[in-house]
C-alpha cells in the first residue's frame, strides 16, 4: 500500500477503492487496510476511517498517545479535508450544503436529511463541467458516515457510481479524498498531505 507520509509517530497512506477501512461483521469482510497495515506494525491505528468505495489519503497513528491526539485534532475540526467528486447534473459556482443527516437504512446503510438527524455541513465548488457531469471540490467540515454521498444525493446530483444513492453507473464510486492538512500533533509542523486522483476525466465518452 503506497505511502504518503511516514515518521515515528504518523502514517499516511493512500487507500484504494473497493477495501474497507476496518474490518466489517461478516466472514467476507475481514480484509481490510487497518489489518494488512497491522500485520506489519500492531501499534497502528486509524484515525479516521474512508468508506470502501472512496480512495485517498487515510491518516493512521502510532501509538495510543498518537491517536489520542490526533483524534483531538479531527474532533475539534483542525483537521481541513479536501475531496474530488465527480456527479451526474450540471452545477456552477460553489456553496454549502448543510442538511441534517440521520441513518434512514441499515442495508444497506443509507443517510439522509431528517429533521433528529445531526448537523451536517459540506462546502462546495464547481472545478469543471461537461456533458452534464460535474466534478467539484468539497470540504467536510463535519465527519458523518456518507456525508458528502448523502448531501449531494439530496440536491438531486449523486456521486458517479454510487449505487445507494441513485448515481450513473461506472466501475467505481467517483469520491476521492484529495489531500489533509493539519500540524503535526508532536513537532507543531505544517503538514498537507495529498493524493492524487485516480479518477478519469471525462469519464464517459463525449
Amino acid at each position: 500500500m503506497q505511502p504518503l507520509h511516514r515518521d515515528p509517530w504518523l502514517l499516511a497512506v493512500n487507500k484504494p477503492a473497493g477495501l474497507l477501512s476496518q474490518p466489517g461483521l461478516g466472514a467476507d469482510q475481514q480484509d481490510s487496510l487497518i489489518t494488512r497495515l497491522r500485520a506489519g506494525d500492531g501499534d497502528l491505528h486509524l484515525v479516521h476511517r474512508l468508506d470502501r468505495d472512496t480512495s485517498g489519503v487515510l491518516l493512521l497513528a502510532r501509538g495510543l498517545e498518537s491517536l489520542r491526539r490526533c483524534s483531538a485534532l479531527f474532533a475539534q475540526r483542525r483537521v481541513n479535508k479536501l475531496y474530488l467528486a465527480e456527479i451526474d447534473g450540471a452545477l456552477t459556482g460553489r456553496g454549502c450544503l448543510d442538511a441534517p443527516l440521520a441513518r434512514l437504512q441499515r442495508q444497506p446503510p443509507r443517510y439522509g436529511r431528517h429533521p433528529d438527524g445531526r448537523s451536517s455541513c459540506t462546502i462546495w465548488r464547481v472545478r469543471r463541467a461537461v456533458n452534464g457531469r460535474t466534478q467539484l471540490w468539497l470540504r467536510p467540515l463535519t465527519g458523518r458516515s456518507h456525508q458528502l454521498r448523502a448531501h449531494l444525493a439530496d440536491i438531486g446530483h449523486p456521486i458517479v457510481g454510487d449505487p445507494i444513492y441513485g448515481g450513473s453507473p461506472a466501475g467505481r464510486l467517483h469520491l476521492h479524498a484529495l489531500a489533509l492538512g493539519f500540524r503535526h500533533p508532536f513537532s507543531g509542523a505544517r503538514l498537507r498531505l495529498h493524493s492524487p486522483s485516480p479518477l478519469p476525466w471525462p469519464s464517459h465518452r463525449i
